[in-house]
């Protein structure tokens, strides 16, 4: 310990002050500065990591529903519900003539090499212009399903449907990239 010279302080009785102004230190003092500085941390580097998701596009907060999620896109395709396209307020399907600027994916749900390129020649021949097509997420879709993003965008999905020979088409928010997605699935033969 560093001994002071005696001074006039010193002799004042009122507690275990020592010179001037030389108290003890509290002890732990030092860990409540950490403690903040760890915990400003971890906040920032959580706000981080979100903004980077958000701007990412890994993270969608457009849906309330679970299908909406990204996780669920992967699964959508292989246990999703068709809906039923016969029901009578439902108008006729769309023909090619009426896609517009609608945009249109054919993604392969199955381990088939070559199926979304059969898919997008039978659509292209049908008449319906094909925006990209390639592989999806998954591989384990038993059955084709044509996903569509607003209501507005049914009928044209029902066309498309009509063209590939099938009927089954459902409103997702599982493939934010086009209006309509066409996932061929393990029943679709080209």
């Amino acid at each position: 310990m560093t001994r002071f010279p005696h001074d006039r302080f010193d002799d004042v009785t009122d507690g275990p002050r020592v010179g001037a102004h030389r108290g003890m230190h509290r002890r732990g003092r030092g860990w409540i500065a950490f403690a903040w500085a760890a915990l400003a941390t971890g906040v920032l580097v959580g706000i981080g990591v979100l903004v980077l998701a958000l701007l990412n596009g890994s993270y969608s907060f457009s849906g309330s529903d679970a299908s909406s999620s990204p996780s669920a896109s992967s699964s959508a395709s292989a246990s999703a519900s068709p809906s039923d396209s016969s029901s009578p307020s439902t108008p006729a399907a769309a023909t090619p003539a009426d896609q517009g600027s609608t945009t249109l994916v054919v993604l392969n749900g199955t381990s088939t090499a070559g199926l979304a390129a059969k898919g997008t020649s039978t659509l292209t021949t049908a008449g319906w212009k094909v925006t990209s097509s390639g592989n999806a997420g998954t591989t384990g879709t038993a059955s084709t399903i044509v996903y569509y993003q607003q209501e507005s965008q049914k009928a044209l999905a029902e066309g498309i449907a009509k063209s590939l020979g099938t009927t089954a088409v459902e409103q997702s928010a599982a493939f934010p990239n086009a209006d309509v997605s066409v996932v061929l699935g393990a029943d679709y033969t080209g």
